[in-house]
């Protein structure tokens, strides 16, 4: 499997695409917006787009899923169904941060721990991370030993906690008990900012020492 960031929106968050080489398939996680920048990769890729997987309900995250899951038919898998509250109200919140307009969506599938998710010949884990957003999950990929893993953790950060239904204290044991146990050597893929391992983040992510380290 081969990844590829493609920032997208004035948030510059990081949509991150999937492929499988042995199928030309491909999956999108995190289509914030700008989908016709989406579409150009993968078309230039020459691969097909299989479906769309979300990590967690913010705005920046899915403000382009609803619209490219209706005009390509694509299914759309995630977050946990936690964050139904936000994209239900999907529209509002681009509203008020005077985002470009999305589209309230309900995944064709809502995920939770222990769950998998496929495409081509490719599987992810999915580990259910509440804290930033109570229905936060991430993927994993155990061949390559990379993990997308949304607003949960970044390099020498972690996920804001001041948004409706966050908790500090939830979000620092999503990343003690499922974060911390895939590895030091796996690769984090954040949803903003650059890639970063979980050697790394737990040796000196400024926010994860002492207790939480």
């Amino acid at each position: 499997m081969k990844t590829r960031i493609i920032p997208v929106t004035a948030y510059e968050q990081n949509c991150t695409l999937l492929c499988c080489e042995s199928t030309g398939r491909a999956a999108v996680v995190d289509p914030g917006g700008d989908p016709e920048r989406i579409l150009a990769v993968v078309r230039d890729a020459g691969l097909t787009l299989e479906k769309i997987l979300v990590t967690h309900g913010h705005f920046d995250h899915v403000g382009a899923a609803g619209r490219m899951a209706r005009e390509l038919d694509l299914p759309i898998e995630g977050p946990h169904k936690e964050d139904r509250f936000l994209l239900d109200t999907l529209p509002q919140w681009c509203s008020q941060f005077g985002f470009p307009p999305g589209e309230a969506f309900v995944p064709e599938r809502w995920l939770d721990e222990g769950d998998e998710v496929g495409f081509g010949d490719q599987v992810l884990a999915v580990h259910h991370c509440p804290g930033h957003t109570p229905g936060h999950v991430i993927f994993f990929h155990q061949p390559t030993r990379i993990a997308i893993v949304g607003d949960v953790i970044f390099q020498g950060s972690i996920g804001r906690t001041d948004f409706p239904r966050g908790d500090h204290a939830t979000l620092l044991s999503s990343i003690r008990n499922r974060i911390w146990p895939l590895g030091d050597e796996v690769t984090l893929f954040p949803g903003h900012g650059p890639t970063t391992t979980v050697g790394e983040e737990r040796a000196h992510n400024p926010f994860l020492q002492g207790q939480y380290g």
